[in-house]
């Protein structure tokens, strides 16, 4: 087998040992000889911590990878195989800032959804357009793999405006077959789980165990919210007589807009003098703490604390990924690629995340046999009537499009609303938003 050269931009997050041991945990069947971990001048403190951490790793393995760590993205992209994508433009700064903002409007303020979720795309997906056209001259052939929040928008353009082999990936999908799982006390690799939607906003049509139907199964134990939520959404159980009535089965962050006035008394109550502070100023914390542990030279294994930060099976669904592309495994994966009529009531143009044969070629949806009910599919389009525009405005700086973006988010409440909203994420994002002109 050639050997592969796997290049991470956001070398120094805190989830780059999830992503080291996947790699480690695969070594018969992904070649890796050589793994750039790439950062930012600002980020090298963290880049050197984590990256001492994963040559320990490798070392305790005895795998022979060779851990680079650099800030010269250029050189690190030259000949990479498989480009993975897992950075923050403004650190989690910036996605405090994201969580904060919309609450004064009485709107909920989150990492990749409404107005945050907006602000976090402006600032990110210019970014992802100039490492595209890296990609495209350092390294033509390689797959981009996109973990970088909000996966959907930042993928869509990628599709969109570039001609980059660009796959988006979350880990929603995986933690909630894992859940599901879980509840039925079941291996999960008897369960097909028929997902089709939008990034953070996807839904399970369909449960099946070994060939039975057990979506209504699923749904009737389903009964408290610890066991379909994440670490980064608080905790609430669904109406079981709504999950009755349409037959599907939400993501975790459905919360957001069906039950938007909880999340919103949640939210308040957590950034007021009296609370923990929002999730971005909760997983601050954790992360001082998980650097502090990876500075340890004892340290030679991912640490079970990394849990708390939230991203749970993260190395499972990217190097399981690449693994199926490399091996040319013809496996079903759920990712985010162009919709190409699988949706049949969205765009073809536009990205969804959907069940995919993965291969070689990369990733194919498969076509979905029944459509989503109108009932599932009416906040999908709403949700897609945002992402558009704002893909759109991202891209090229265009705030007629910025305004109909926010403007089209279903969890802004009116247009005057919309208005202010942009106006206040300009003036905190305007040192990252140099595609407008201000």
């Amino acid at each position: 087998m050639s050997k592969l050269k796997i290049t991470v931009i956001g070398g120094g997050s805190s989830y780059t040992p999830e992503i080291i041991e996947g790699f480690i945990k695969r070594r018969e069947e992904l070649p890796v000889s050589e793994i750039n971990l790439v950062d930012i001048e600002a980020g090298r403190e963290k880049l050197e911590i984590v990256g001492n951490l994963a040559k320990r790793m490798v070392k305790k393995a005895e795998v022979d990878i060779k851990i680079n760590l650099t800030t010269d993205r250029r050189e690190a992209l030259k000949d990479s195989d498989f480009v993975v994508t897992q950075f923050r433009v403004g650190g989690l700064e910036a996605r405090a800032k994201d969580e904060r903002f919309p609450l004064k409007y009485d709107v909920i303020g989150q990492e990749t959804t409404g107005p945050g979720g907006f602000a976090k795309a402006l600032r990110t997906i210019p970014v992802m357009m100039d490492i595209c056209k890296d990609i495209k001259e350092l390294c033509p052939n390689a797959f981009l793999i996109n973990f970088t929040n909000p996966s959907g928008l930042v993928t869509e353009a990628v599709n969109k405006f570039t001609d980059v082999k660009c796959i988006g990936l979350c880990n929603v999908p995986v933690h909630m077959k894992m859940n599901f799982a879980e509840i039925l006390e079941v291996s999960p690799e008897d369960l097909y789980v028929d997902f089709a939607g939008l990034n953070h906003l996807v839904w399970v049509k369909n449960v099946w165990l070994k060939g039975e139907d057990v979506t209504m199964k699923l749904i009737d134990i389903m009964t408290d919210g610890e066991t379909m939520s994440m670490k980064n959404i608080p905790p609430m159980p669904w109406d079981r007589d709504y999950l009755k009535a349409l037959g599907c089965i939400p993501s975790p962050y459905h919360r957001y807009y069906l039950m938007s006035d909880k999340l919103l008394e949640e939210e308040k109550k957590a950034a007021s003098p009296e609370g923990d502070g929002t999730r971005a100023e909760v997983v601050k914390k954790v992360e001082t703490r998980l650097f502090e542990l990876y500075k340890d030279e004892e340290l030679k294994e991912k640490p079970k604390e990394l849990e708390k930060r939230g991203g749970a099976y993260y190395s499972e669904a990217a190097v399981s990924l690449i693994s199926a592309i490399y091996n040319d495994k013809k496996e079903v994966h759920v990712v985010n690629v162009v919709n190409n009529g699988t949706i049949k009531d969205l765009p073809a143009d536009c990205v969804i995340e959907r069940n995919c044969l993965i291969d070689r070629r990369g990733a194919t949806p498969i076509t979905l046999k029944e459509e989503l009910p109108i009932e599932a599919l009416g906040v999908v389009q709403a949700v897609k009537a945002y992402e558009v525009p704002a893909v759109e405005a991202a891209v090229k700086g265009d705030k007629d499009k910025a305004f109909l973006a926010m403007a089209n988010h279903p969890l802004v409440p009116s247009v005057e609303v919309a208005k202010k909203l942009l106006e206040e994420l300009f003036e905190i994002n305007k040192d990252h938003l140099k595609q407008f002109k201000f």
